[in-house]
């Protein structure tokens, strides 16, 4: 019950978490958060970052945290793909619970659909996207190499890109590691971003037909 308590706890923090789950939290949370579909509602992008601002002050070493979490997010996304490759249309045809929702689902289809093969590589910069899009490429059945190549490129530019914002954050400016809630703040603005341009695309198209 302690153990639950405290990851309950946590996981409203990220400051928190990761001094709570050091090198083996963060993995686990970067591997949940882009293979397993509960995982959706992990904090990647401010962990990431916030992991960074840490490492520049001594907490991690930046030459384990990067190919370590880079592992993770591969291993975690081929999970993904094989998920969506043995489920397929089953999970389309799922119903909604409180860790699963088919509207985001539907969202890394029409993601997918629309940009092809190198969503696998822009959906990682993309909140709950990239949680869905590899089950989305296993279920249309995406050529495995060409998968693997996209996914590679994708993993590790997505951790050395945030983990590195957050390390020149955290050397550049001091004492920003005592405004960690300033920068979460920030990163989630930023991943928002194509979130928001997403939905006035729709809108005006919309508008004009």
């Amino acid at each position: 019950m302690d153990f639950l308590r405290n990851l309950l706890h946590n996981l409203t923090s990220v400051e928190a978490l990761i001094r709570w789950g050091g090198y083996a939290g963060l993995t686990a949370i970067i591997f949940s958060e882009t293979g397993l579909l509960v995982g959706f509602f992990l904090p990647g992008d401010s962990l990431l970052v916030t992991a960074g601002v840490f490492a520049a002050r001594g907490d991690f070493n930046v030459a384990i945290i990067i190919p370590l979490l880079a592992t993770a997010a591969i291993i975690g996304q081929s999970v993904g793909y094989y998920i969506g490759y043995k489920t397929g249309p089953k999970l389309f045809a799922r119903e909604d619970s409180l860790l699963f929702k088919k509207h985001h689902l539907r969202t890394a289809h029409e993601f997918y659909e629309k940009h092809g093969a190198s969503t696998i590589i822009i959906a990682r910069f993309i909140p709950i996207v990239r949680t869905f899009v590899p089950v989305v490429a296993g279920a249309a059945e995406m050529n495995y190499r060409k998968f693997q190549l996209f996914n590679i490129i994708g993993g590790f530019g997505w951790i050395v890109s945030m983990v590195l914002i957050g390390y020149l954050l955290g050397s550049v400016i001091p004492g920003i590691d005592k405004h960690i809630d300033v920068v979460i703040i920030g990163v989630i603005v930023v991943s928002m971003v194509p979130g928001v341009v997403k939905y006035l695309r729709m809108r005006s198209q919309k508008s004009k037909a």
